[in-house]
């Protein structure tokens, strides 16, 4: 259009009205049609990941532009992005790791994890099959996220479930709080209610600009950004910042309370171990391990008093007690490794191990996959 037809053809305040009131309807449009479609329940599942660009070996997470990461709460798209979506094999024996950002691996290469470590070791089961490894860990500490990332995950045929569990993650305060879980509280409701978990949660109502196009702009921004940010993830194995960290402490103050409890005030009732019996219901047969996670220890000032600056020692041994008497009185299979790897295999939390610690983990878990 060229400014001498805009001179032979003035533009009026009607016709601006008219251009105005055609694209609100239009938008309005749109965004009905989003909600009444609801398009991320299949377009999350949807992207470049596995034709274009190989699957990631771990679920999605992180903000710094330079991991080629980023955090989503879609379940949908964070799946979409991993190597679990590829066809079972046959002669494949799939085992899901489910835990927190020990499992996930902070500070770790995918090859490194203790799912890639596992994987490494080239190993087979008693009847032949090629034991698989699925890092489904996610980072923050709370088992209802777990509970939440394993439901999902079982549509994809596990053979084997190995849940790592920490102290750190059982407090039934925080069970709620996590991003996942307040981000995904449709999906947590039937769970709470199925199982009988001990949590005050209720199914939210959406309006509908909630359910709009508007409403969930962040959604599909995150699945845009990830299908961009793909082809350079494919091309450097970049999916984390790796810079210089804080070893964990090894001195502390005279302080024994841990999450504001004083010593021999930890009971059943400030756990959420009902969460990890939920786990056991929901996978029916298939073969469960709960890990009790590797620890940091201390051998510094007051190192008496606490392992490390998460855990007092009375707190610690309470939960390993319970933890044990639990898993006898369900008959849970389990493996306590709290103590398994050196205190210099820690890398900037007391959970973070080095690729070393992930090698002792992956080796004991060898040990009950083949047995």
């Amino acid at each position: 259009m060229s400014w001498r037809w805009l001179e032979q053809h003035p533009y009026t305040w009607g016709f601006v009205g008219r251009v105005l009131i055609k694209a609100i309807v239009l938008l309005v449009l749109v965004n009905v049609a989003y909600a009444l479609l609801q398009p991320m329940a299949w377009l999350g599942q949807l992207g470049v990941y596995g034709w274009l660009v190989p699957y990631r070996e771990r679920l999605p997470f992180g903000e710094r532009p330079e991991a080629y990461n980023l955090s989503t709460h879609n379940l949908e798209t964070l799946f979409s992005t991993h190597v679990v979506n590829r066809p079972k094999a046959s002669d494949e024996f799939r085992v899901f790791l489910i835990g927190d950002s020990a499992t996930w691996g902070i500070l770790q290469t995918p090859e490194q994890t203790i799912g890639g470590t596992l994987n490494a070791l080239n190993l087979t089961t008693i009847d032949g099959k090629r034991v698989v490894a699925y890092n489904l860990g996610y980072p923050t500490l709370a088992v209802l996220k777990d509970l939440l990332l394993l439901d999902y995950a079982l549509r994809y045929a596990p053979d084997a479930i190995v849940w790592l569990v920490t102290l750190e993650s059982l407090p039934r305060a925080q069970q709620l709080t996590t991003p996942l879980v307040a981000r995904n509280v449709s999906r947590v409701v039937p769970l709470v209610q199925a199982y009988g978990i001990a949590l005050s949660v209720q199914e939210p109502t959406l309006s509908l600009i909630d359910k709009t196009l508007v409403g969930q702009r962040r959604e599909l921004a995150d699945w845009l950004r990830l299908q961009w940010l793909g082809g350079a993830w494919a091309t450097t194995g970049i999916d984390q910042y790796f810079g210089a960290y804080v070893p964990p402490s090894n001195d502390f103050e005279a302080d024994i309370t841990w999450q504001g409890l004083s010593e021999g005030v930890l009971d059943d009732e400030l756990l959420a171990w009902d969460v990890l019996q939920a786990g056991k219901q929901r996978v029916g047969k298939l073969p469960l391990l709960f890990v009790n996670e590797p620890i940091f220890i201390a051998d510094g000032e007051n190192s008496a008093l606490r392992y490390n600056f998460w855990y007092p020692r009375w707190a610690y041994d309470a939960y390993r007690a319970m933890f044990t008497q639990l898993s006898t009185l369900e008959g849970w299979q389990t493996l306590d490794l709290w103590d398994s790897v050196p205190a210099r295999e820690f890398t900037d939390s007391p959970v973070h191990t080095t690729a070393q610690g992930s090698a002792i983990v992956a080796q004991a878990l060898a040990e009950w996959l083949t047995r």
